[in-house]
């Protein structure tokens, strides 16, 4: 299943609501059921169930933003397994002096999360025309 929110708010909206009901699903069962209940948050947290990815633009405040939910799922014992750099420019080999400015904060960006922020980085290019289904 793929769940693509934006990286504040309505994401940690639904961590909370998955952490209250991971508390109140086993507070009540464990009486009845000690040791095999199964919660939506548990699901998240099992990394053989469930794989985070983050996916960002290749802009400051994007990845940011990201890093910040990032922190967010492990407090919440969710470890991301890697994150997605979207549309990003560097392969386009342009010469262009103003692309080039922008190139440059871009790859400051990518090295920032391939060094800082994750373990597995797939970078996408542009495209001109988006990708549709599988």
């Amino acid at each position: 299943m793929v769940i693509d929110t934006a990286p504040t708010g309505h994401t940690l909206l639904l961590l909370d609501a998955t952490g209250a009901y991971h508390r109140q699903m086993t507070r009540q069962m464990e009486t009845v059921v000690p040791g095999r209940i199964v919660t939506p948050l548990m699901r998240l947290q099992d990394p053989d169930y469930t794989r985070v990815i983050l996916v960002s633009l290749p802009e400051t405040t994007p990845v940011s933003e990201a890093a910040m939910l990032q922190e967010d799922l492990r407090r919440a014992k969710i470890e991301p397994y890697g994150w997605v750099v979207n549309r990003t420019m560097s392969a386009s080999g342009t010469t262009d002096p103003l692309l080039q400015s922008r190139l440059a904060g871009e790859r400051a960006q990518i090295d920032r999360i391939k060094q800082q922020l994750a373990e597995r980085a797939y970078i996408l290019p542009f495209q001109a025309v988006p990708p549709v289904g599988i």
